[in-house]
């Protein structure tokens, strides 16, 4: 940064240097000599040239230092949240949780530096060589299904994991007290899939304790190898303490033979923990139960020596796993204890562990069943059992998926022109938190600006104080001109998972604001605790919708542009729009200024509407007062006719230089090549008919009388169209780019398959029609429940087949597709179930 920043000080400088010379009559002069009138004028005038030059150069600088500078400044509005509000003094419930998603069973303190917990688990013999050794989740290790059956958010948690002849369950429970967040305990128990276990050989379990800089862990190890607890000390948890509790048989206080090893050693780093491991399983050791043959088994060959740990460098931190090797079935239990939750009372709290921990188990499950059909009444509403486990599931995914993520992102300045040529190295963003849901634990571990929105939709009904503290944390991320990345890879372990060439964000770039979903929500139900967050909120929120109105301002008064889209590469069919989050969804075939994109055009006018409800809610006049005239511009029916609808398609549309006369053909060695015919690009509509197109019915801007409600309702419902028996089409059937490639690496993504969240809204928007009076009424609720029906069927099967929530449904047979668990915005299925919008 320093040097960087030195380098781009120095052109200004030369500049002033090139106009005193120049002044002076120094170098540049054409004859050599000095003196006379002509030569004196010709200086002049020479200088007068060049210091103008200068200075344009010199403001042109001044003003790409300015950008970039803001780019990487947090805004200058109070934050939402205090600094200190992970901490355990002023959020103790929420200070330990399962923020990890990434990994199949860890848990971590909401700290910049944490203390991290974790669990890894390889079958014995299975293969030759190293055992697998299950730690993160990954799409194609085999594991599954997997996901949580109940996770309340909070305080308790049960999942179920699937590993080949394996079925493993891993509990925890939280009990608080003290002031650092309280205890925890967690279960695990790993049982055989099907009756009998002759042919299934050892299972190791790996539970492993890191610290991320100069605290302290001190093992103590009993007889054979097996620790009798870890204690340690931090700043943020006090004194506190670890123990592995011996295995039993699972439901029982039979005590079960295990054999043990421990390793000890330097922290290597987030991302590096499970190569370590690996790396280190590489010495064979018998397991001798009594009475019984011996097995040999791979195991960690390490101590508890303090000379015999690895070197360890100043904040370093450490490493320390206990692995424990035995036959199925068994049950484990791992205890945290607090000192100061156990210093707390006037008597020694017994330990969580054995009886008491099942029965804390068993009581969270219960409440936790009955807090759901109180909250979302799926049996209410006649769904059957099966149903409602998924809707638990589909909850308890979501909520299991909310990590706690700290570090700092690369961003890319807007330097003022587009498509400019001039190089701009990435910047780091300050050190911030992030505290959200994720939309994939094995696929997308990270933070999404607007699948998050759509998360919260679900959050909120469950545990409106999760939404709080969530919507705070992203407000949080706001830079000087009020953006929000739309990608947040904070961290190593989340920097690990995620290609090089997406992980710099670009200050230009813009997502949908569905962050205002919830807000919308909010002001709707009234809560003085929601109302008294968005008091709070509001200067940010402002602050981010005028980035969004302005930085993507289209080329005539009303249109806005997503700007970001990809080049016109011959490579690839139709350049994708991956800042509208359609990311291949058809635009204008050829890039341009002129374009005008109609789904922003919805977002912007969602926008305006909230923040003026807002604005009028908290007093806000002048704010009000600025914005009330927009939204009532942008939701002008004859505004949005002008600009998007296009008659010759009978249906809204984007606008740009566009031609449906490309294709993707072989041009050998290149491989598959973009192809362009008759006719040649013009300005026009774009014939891409599909969820765009929708977008002013799915953001319920038209009066219900609109005729142009009716003719979205005809599309909608046509099976030559959107309509489909698993939910609405993301394109068209009837679209030439239906199914297509977008290049010969690029299968299609938003051109056919069915979507989750985009069903929800088109739901929502039924029902809001058909409950108002209006010609279309009858139709769109008519279409609501068919709709709900198709999707939420098709959801469930492919629940029972998989096990999984999927990313996306085939439109043609409606088998799950994409990346799984997809827990992400697919859980609003369970909204689609409970019929709330």
């Amino acid at each position: 940064m320093a040097r960087g920043e030195r380098r781009r000080r120095a052109v200004p400088a030369e500049g002033v240097r090139t106009v005193e010379r120049a002044a002076r009559g120094g170098p540049g002069r054409r004859d050599g000599r000095g003196g006379g009138p002509r030569s004196t004028a010709g200086g002049v005038a020479l200088a007068v040239v060049v210091l103008s030059l200068a200075l344009g150069m010199s403001g042109r600088w001044v003003l790409a230092w300015h950008r970039a500078r803001r780019a990487v400044t947090l805004h200058s509005a109070p934050p939402v949240l205090p600094a200190d509000s992970s901490s355990p003094a002023v959020a103790p419930d929420l200070f330990w949780g399962t923020y990890r998603p990434h990994v199949y069973f860890g848990m971590k303190t909401r700290s910049p530096k944490p203390l991290l917990t974790g669990l890894m688990w390889a079958q014995q013999g299975t293969t030759p060589g190293t055992p697998k050794l299950r730690h993160t989740c990954e799409q194609g290790d085999g594991v599954g299904p997997y996901g949580w059956e109940f996770h309340d958010g909070l305080s308790f948690g049960r999942q179920h994991i699937q590993d080949g002849a394996l079925k493993l369950t891993t509990e925890f429970v939280k009990r608080p007290g003290g002031q650092h967040g309280g205890d925890w305990s967690w279960r695990v128990t790993v049982e055989p899939q099907a009756s009998g276990t002759s042919a299934i050989p050892l299972v190791s379990l790996f539970f492993y304790v890191v610290t991320d800089s100069n605290e302290v862990l001190i093992p103590e190890v009993g007889s054979k190898g097996q620790l009798k607890f870890i204690s340690g000390h931090t700043s943020e948890l006090g004194d506190f303490r670890f123990t592995l509790l011996p295995p039993t048989s699972p439901g029982d206080t039979a005590p079960k033979y295990g054999s043990y090893n421990v390793f000890w050693t330097s922290n290597p780093g987030l991302p590096l923990l499970t190569e370590m491991v690996k790396s280190r399983l590489n010495s064979w050791f018998q397991h001798r139960p009594p009475g019984a043959s011996p097995e040999r088994y791979l195991g960690l060959a390490g101590s508890l020596k303090w000379e015999d740990r690895g070197p360890s460098g100043q904040g370093q931190g450490q490493f320390l796993i206990q692995q424990v090797t035995l036959k199925v079935p068994f049950s484990i239990e791992f205890v945290f204890e607090s000192g100061s939750a156990q210093a707390g009372g006037n008597q020694v709290l017994p330990r969580l562990a054995g009886s008491l921990l099942t029965h804390a188990l068993e009581s969270h499950a219960e409440a936790f069943r009955e807090r759901f059909e109180k909250t979302f009444q799926l049996k209410e509403k006649g769904l059957s059992p099966g149903e409602q486990a998924l809707g638990q599931a589909a909850l308890s995914s979501l909520l299991g998926g909310i990590g706690y993520f700290y570090g700092q992102g690369l961003v890319l300045p807007d330097m003022g022109v587009e498509g400019s040529e001039q190089k701009v190295d990435p910047a780091l963003f300050p050190p911030l938190p992030l505290f959200t849901a994720v939309p994939s634990r094995s696929f997308f571990p990270r933070g999404f600006l607007w699948d998050e929105g759509f998360h919260q939709l679900v959050v909120q009904r469950w545990d409106p104080s999760l939404t709080r503290e969530a919507l705070g944390h992203w407000l949080g991320l706001l830079n000087a001109d009020g953006w929000i990345g739309r990608e947040q890879i904070l961290g190593d372990e989340a920097r690990a998972r995620v290609p090089p060439e997406f992980l710099v964000q670009r200050a230009v770039h813009a997502n949908p604001p569905t962050l205002l979903l919830p807000v919308a929500h909010m002001l709707e139900v009234g809560d003085p605790d929601d109302l008294a967050f968005l008091r709070k909120a509001f200067p940010r929120l402002h602050a981010w919708f005028s980035w969004l109105h302005q930085s993507q301002a289209g080329p005539v008064p009303l249109s806005y542009r997503w700007r970001g889209r990809d080049p016109a590469l011959p490579t690839l069919l139709n350049p994708k729009t991956l800042p509208s989050g359609l990311d291949d969804y058809p635009r204008a075939s050829h890039p341009s200024v002129t374009e005008r994109h109609l789904d922003l055009r919805c977002w912007v006018a969602l926008g305006a509407r909230v923040l003026t409800q807002l604005a009028e809610y908290l007093g806000e006049a002048e704010v009000a007062a600025e914005l009330g005239p927009l939204a009532a511009s942008l939701e002008a029916a004859e505004s949005l006719d002008e600009l998007h609808w296009a008659p010759e398609l009978g249906v809204f549309a984007d606008f740009g230089n566009h031609t449906k006369a490309v294709q993707l053909k072989p041009r050998p060695p290149q491989g598959l090549v973009r192809v362009v015919g008759r006719p040649q690009p013009r300005l026009q509509y774009v014939d891409a008919l599909g969820y765009v197109s929708l977008f002013p019915l799915l953001l319920r801007l038209l009066d219900p009388n609109s005729s142009r409600l009716g003719s979205l309702l005809d599309i909608l419902a046509d099976s030559r169209h959107l309509w489909s028996p698993f939910g609405l089409r993301s394109l068209a059937a009837s679209s030439s780019f239906y199914g297509q490639r977008n290049s010969e690496h690029d299968p299609p993504y938003w051109r056919g398959a069915v979507w989750l969240n985009v069903n929800y809204l088109a739901l929502g928007a039924l029902h809001h029609y058909g409950h108002l009076e209006g010609p279309h009424q009858a139709r769109a609720a008519k279409l609501h429940s068919e709709l709900r029906a198709n999707v939420v069927g098709n959801v469930w099967r492919q629940y029972q087949a998989t096990g999984f929530l999927w990313e996306q449904y085939s439109d043609r047979d409606g088998r799950g597709m994409g990346c799984r668990p997809f827990h992400g915005w697919t859980s609003l299925v369970l909204l689609a179930m409970a019929e709330d919008y």
